[in-house]
């Protein structure tokens, strides 16, 4: 292994542990309101990317313009889910139920785009989908550069949302106690839709993102869905810094084990990892105290 090889894995790694972190933030937000696990939440991400492909082939309007139609569409989509059908669920068997529930919408989901678009690989035919940019020796594809940047930025944004805004002190008030906010006056029913549509307008960042660097297919989301129900297990449940760390140490570990191991084996990573967390630290090593409580 060449120090050029090796400097440019680790680029790639970190740039795939960005979009590890925004997929994986949704489905810790998901989890931090309700205690739902979102199993639709990669099935979301692949229709945000089919979203993407078919605009762009239509109109051949950058994918990255789609963002203005998939991101107030997920987020309604995900406040209508939690309010019309997450929040009728019974709170003892909530987490059991949401995930028959999330699997069946997947499974809609997944149905929907194979009839609407067969089961056929799409790919978007980009003017820079095949550039790359040259950093001391590594070529960085730009493609990737960019999906990093719709990371990067949401993530940011999400942050300053949590920590600075008014929605974002009653949202972090219901994660960490439902009753306690419900007598200091917050609508916790209300904000727990939003948050969970927050939830779903990552997953249609993440789609676009997807979108600029894979090949898509109706079933791909099965390939996402269990290394991110990984990551949010390690960065630990209800924490969404936790879900970013995790993220990035995961990207980074699979794109260097891509050299030796190849792609496939590479992979396993995700759940040697889970299991280890599930032995040694059930709580995940970097959630803290809120990710204790569940």
């Amino acid at each position: 292994m060449t120090g050029a090889l090796l400097f440019q894995s680790l680029i790639l790694g970190i740039l795939l542990g960005g979009l590890y972190a925004l997929l994986a933030a949704g489905l810790t937000l998901y989890f931090g309101v309700m205690r739902v696990v979102m199993l639709a939440h990669a099935a979301f991400v692949m229709l945000a990317a089919y979203i993407a492909w078919f605009l762009t082939t239509r109109t051949g309007l950058d994918p990255m313009l789609s963002l203005v139609i998939s991101v107030p569409l997920f987020f309604v989509l995900g406040y209508a889910i939690q309010r019309w059908l997450i929040s009728r669920l019974k709170p003892a068997t909530m987490t059991m139920m949401s995930v028959l529930i999330t699997f069946a919408l997947a499974l809609l989901i997944e149905g929907g785009l194979g009839m609407a678009f067969t089961g056929t690989q799409r790919r978007l035919d980009l003017s820079y989908g095949t550039s790359s940019l040259n950093l001391f020796g590594a070529s960085i594809p730009i493609v990737q550069i960019i999906s990093f940047g719709l990371a990067a930025l949401s993530l940011a944004s999400l942050y300053l949302l949590m920590k600075k805004s008014k929605f974002g002190q009653a949202l972090r008030a219901t994660i960490q106690h439902p009753e306690a906010a419900r007598l200091v006056g917050i609508d916790t029913g209300r904000v727990a839709g939003l948050g969970f549509g927050l939830g779903l307008a990552t997953a249609a960042v993440g789609g676009v993102a997807m979108s600029l660097q894979y090949t898509i297919f109706p079933s791909l989301h099965w390939h996402w869905i269990g290394p991110l129900m990984a990551i949010i297990v390690v960065g630990g449940l209800g924490s969404i810094p936790g879900a970013a760390i995790a993220a990035m140490l995961l990207g980074i570990i699979r794109v260097m084990l891509e050299i030796p191991l190849g792609p496939t084996w590479a992979q396993t990573i995700f759940y040697v990892a889970l299991f280890v967390t599930l032995m040694v630290r059930p709580q995940g090593f970097f959630g803290g105290r809120l990710a204790q409580r569940f």
